[in-house]
């Protein structure tokens, strides 16, 4: 069984002060991966950190593969360098690319031709979801499923749970259809709005067993987007619930 992950986004502001402990206190809550989202700020030091802490990388949140303004090929060196073999893009196309169908396969087309340039490494790449990617629907789909539709199929998807529930999924129905091609989920909870924090998983409106359930193969990776309460203390407690769900 894969170790339970945890995005590292859930404590940017903790890992910008004490990034060596912050990971610590998560390890020593028993999550065993982390997924890293700022890929060129030292990778091999943060590497080492991980190594030293027998913490794995369930995958590696590539924002700048997307963005002109960076180097394709640096950013893929710092994946390959951090040790993974997953990279994800987790937003930077434009939402309006998926309100359209020309839009969604402009998506496509960009994902399949830096899928080819990764695969060049040995890295497969991914996307991962927010709202707006579940919003629109073409006839009975939601956007994301005409997009996985147009992917190659090396290119797998990170299903934010709670953003697909926010932009009106069926989440299990939705992890249900998409099948193989989701590699990863994002666990998290709250209300089910696009403005309020997150609570821990177990606390909220999501049918989490359910989601778990429905995508049994993929990675569960941790997130809070925001917090209200006492973030280390949510984490450990999405960290319980979890686990205690995957040893049922």
């Amino acid at each position: 069984m894969r170790p339970l992950s945890v995005q590292l986004y859930s404590v940017r502001t903790e890992l910008a002060g004490d990034r060596d402990g912050t990971l610590a206190r998560l390890a020593g809550m028993g999550f065993g991966a982390v997924e890293p989202f700022d890929v060129l700020t030292d990778p091999l030091g943060l590497r080492s950190r991980l190594d030293d802490l027998g913490l794995a990388v369930s995958g590696v949140h590539v924002r700048p593969l997307v963005d002109p303004a960076h180097d394709p090929d640096r950013v893929l060196d710092a994946v390959s360098l951090l040790g993974a073999t997953d990279a994800i893009v987790p937003a930077g196309i434009p939402r309006e690319d998926f309100t359209d169908r020309d839009g969604v396969a402009r998506a496509a087309d960009l994902l399949n031709r830096l899928s080819a340039r990764a695969a060049e490494r040995g890295i497969r790449l991914g996307y991962h979801n927010h709202w707006w990617e579940i919003e629109p629907r073409f006839g009975d789909r939601h956007a994301i499923e005409v997009l996985a539709g147009l992917l190659d199929p090396a290119v797998f998807l990170e299903i934010d749970t709670y953003w697909a529930a926010v932009g009106g999924a069926d989440v299990p129905a939705l992890l249900g259809r998409l099948g193989g091609r989701v590699r990863a989920l994002h666990v998290k909870d709250g209300p089910g709005t696009k403005e309020d924090p997150n609570v821990a998983v177990g606390e909220g409106t999501l049918p989490v067993p359910e989601i778990l359930a429905a995508a049994p193969d993929a990675w569960r990776i941790v997130e809070f987007d925001a917090c209200a309460g006492d973030l280390f203390a949510e984490l450990a407690a999405s960290h319980t619930y979890v686990s205690a769900l995957e040893a049922a």
